[in-house]
């Protein structure tokens, strides 16, 4: 059973959500897992908020284990200023030894993001998670405008990866585009992890 790792920090609930749509993706894939995992908010000080364990809802938080058991890598974050989260960016920062010893050097990876505003930064999110899964010698797969909805869609979802729009106060429901797309993203890292486990 190949492991697709969808990792990623959500303060509101609309990554979350994306994560779950991009699951459900993955699951459609014969021989795919998804695994669902977050990461810890952080403090002020820029330390991990981690406390006493795993947060007392949702997935756990993700382990070193967690990168080296994956065949895939599917990574989301709210947008903050155009970029990743600092919780996302500040666990990134500390996959030195996965990069050093190329943990996950030919695995396929993948990204998604939630914004408040329509230009809210989208693909400049996604970009700027794309660069370090590139460092880590990573295959990056997107979405192609062969699927109707990244053509269509009027909220979220672009060729560099699955997105949601969510509004200012997180009011808008999630689009058919949308959902659609967060799901073929997922159907597309595992169909090609499968392909590459073959």
């Amino acid at each position: 059973m190949t492991q697709v790792l969808v990792l990623y920090y959500s303060r509101h609930g609309a990554t979350a959500e994306l994560a779950r749509q991009i699951a459900r993706g993955v699951g459609e894939i014969a021989g795919a897992e998804a695994r669902l995992r977050t990461v810890p908010p952080v403090r002020p000080e820029f330390e991990p908020a981690r406390g006493d364990g795993d947060p007392a809802s949702g997935p756990p938080y993700c382990t070193r284990e967690d990168l080296a058991e994956c065949g895939a890598l599917i990574l989301g974050s709210p947008t903050r200023f155009g970029q990743m989260a600092a919780p996302l960016k500040y666990f990134l920062d500390g996959t030195s030894s996965e990069w050093l010893s190329g943990t996950l050097v030919g695995k396929p990876a993948a990204v998604f993001t939630s914004t408040s505003t329509m230009h809210g930064g989208q693909e400049s999110t996604l970009l700027s998670m794309i660069l370090p899964l590139l460092h880590h010698g990573m295959l990056i797969v997107g979405l192609p405008f062969t699927e109707p909805g990244v053509s269509g869609t009027q909220g979220g979802g672009t060729p560099y990866g699955a997105s949601h729009l969510a509004g200012t106060r997180g009011e808008r429901a999630f689009d058919e585009h949308e959902r659609a797309l967060a799901r073929a993203l997922g159907r597309r890292v595992a169909d090609v992890a499968a392909r590459l486990a073959r």
